[in-house]
């Protein structure tokens, strides 16, 4: 299987440098829709036999274009939403987003750690690996693109993929549209053969200027 985890279009929480994961949450800016009208072209060569969406509005709205040029019904999927924030929900303070991306890099030590307010690690990968494990039940030899969130993407991508560690996902960017992709099962295992940082219709897409917490790489 290959799966295409690509993260949803500029909000304005992106805007804000807040951290926001409520469900169903805003949907995308101007920009951000600029970013999603990108993604068809992007992903032309792809054989995509599937849409997959979290249950934030923000994934919906960037689904739409692609789900659009190739005629395909996106698919809500409980368990891809973004790591839940608790205490953290909307703060935008530096103490705020050490504490929250903190909780979620230190689940490569142990999955007790938990986002104030929030979920643990044993949470957050149970829900999210049981989400994809029931998408490749389902297409165990295509590709499928799956609409998710940047902390998420990046958790969850370090924790499964023999190929990435904490420190590569720590030190990598994953900006707005941006996609990372695997291929493999879950009974073989994840390899991630593809992870581009930048919006996924180019470096034109990205705001450079927004302090966007689960995207930037962490010195």
């Amino acid at each position: 299987m290959r799966l295409l985890l690509i993260r949803h279009g500029q909000t304005i929480d992106n805007v804000n440098g807040a951290i926001g994961a409520i469900v169903p949450g805003p949907g995308l800016t101007p920009l951000g829709r600029e970013q999603a009208a990108a993604i068809p072209a992007a992903l032309q060569s792809e054989r995509i036999a599937a849409i997959y969406v979290s249950t934030m509005q923000r994934t919906h709205e960037t689904a739409a274009p692609l789900a659009g040029a190739l005629g395909l019904e996106p698919r809500v999927v409980d368990g891809v939403q973004e790591i839940t924030s608790g205490d953290l929900e909307q703060r935008s303070d530096k103490e705020a987003i050490a504490s929250y991306m903190g909780a979620v890099f230190s689940w490569w030590q142990s999955l007790d750690g938990r986002v104030p307010g929030g979920e643990d690690g044993h949470e957050f990968y149970r829900r999210f690996t049981g989400a994809i494990d029931e998408i490749a039940a389902e297409h165990p030899e295509s590709t499928v693109a799956v609409f998710s969130h940047g902390a998420a993407i990046r958790a969850w991508s370090s924790y499964a993929a023999e190929n990435v560690d904490a420190e590569f996902s720590r030190t990598h960017p994953l900006e707005n549209t941006a996609v990372v992709v695997l291929e493999g099962s879950p009974a073989e295992g994840w390899v991630v053969t593809h992870w581009a940082g930048e919006p996924i219709g180019g470096a034109q897409f990205e705001d450079a200027s927004a302090p966007d917490p689960t995207a930037e790489a962490l010195g």
